[in-house]
Formats: structure tokens, C-alpha cells, sequence
């Protein structure tokens, strides 16, 4: 306890030349403060922009997000449009005999007695190219 209370002045006189250091920057910055808190809004509003515009859920990305929704609504639409198109034909298979003639017709070759079924022959494959690059 002795040694606390011994050096009790040194430590007033440490802690008043401190504080004598401390206060003209306290002050400068007391002076300055709407200039700091400007340039803190200033830094605040500048990093909020950021974000918004380039950030996990930014604008850029809401962008390509949505670009990507209207073709995958387009592909839909297309989709649905040839699903009601072989509905239609299942539906007129079922029930439509001039269709199921056609389809007998075209896919398996077949003719009513007295007609006759022309088949085109396949083209036959070209040969392949020769090579004529050199050889080293």
C-alpha cells in the first residue's frame, strides 16, 4: 500500500501531461466534427450503393435473374404448346380413323389393295476426305 501511495504524484502528473497531449487533438476533432460526420455519412451512403447495385442480391444480379425468368417462361409456353399438340393427336388417334390410316400409312408402309408404295433409297455415304497433309 505504501508504494501505491508513494507514487500516487507520479501518477497525477502522468496522467495531467496525458491529457495535456490528448486535448488539442480533442479539440481539433470537436472542431471538425460535421466535416467527420460528413465524410461518415458520405462513406456510409457510397458502401450502401455498392451493395445494392453489385451485392449477393444486387441490382446487376436482379437483372440477370430476371432476363433468365423470361426465357424460361418463353421455354414453357413452348413446352405447353407441343404438350396441347400431342394431346391432340393422341386424342385423334384414338378416335379419328382417317388419322390412324395416315399414321399406318406413313410410319409402317402400308397401301390399300391396288396401290403401290414408292420408297426413295437412302443416299449413300460419301467417302472421307483424304488427307493430304504432309507427313514429317
Amino acid at each position: 500500500m505504501r508504494a501505491v501511495v508513494e507514487r500516487a504524484p507520479q501518477a497525477e502528473a502522468f496522467a495531467a501531461s496525458w491529457i495535456e497531449r490528448v486535448r488539442p487533438a480533442s479539440i481539433r476533432v470537436y472542431a471538425l466534427r460535421r466535416r467527420i460526420a460528413t465524410f461518415a455519412v458520405a462513406v456510409l451512403a457510397g458502401s450502401l450503393f455498392v451493395h445494392v447495385m453489385f451485392g449477393a442480391n444486387g441490382m446487376i444480379v436482379y437483372k440477370q435473374k430476371r432476363v433468365e425468368y423470361e426465357l424460361l417462361r418463353k421455354q414453357v409456353a413452348l413446352e405447353q404448346q407441343e404438350n396441347d399438340r400431342y394431346s391432340q393427336q393422341i386424342q385423334s388417334l384414338k378416335s379419328d380413323e382417317k388419322a390412324i390410316e395416315k399414321e399406318a400409312r406413313e410410319q409402317l408402309g402400308y397401301a390399300k389393295p391396288g396401290e403401290y408404295v414408292y420408297v426413295a433409297p437412302t443416299p449413300a455415304k460419301p467417302p472421307p476426305p483424304a488427307n493430304h497433309s504432309a507427313k514429317r
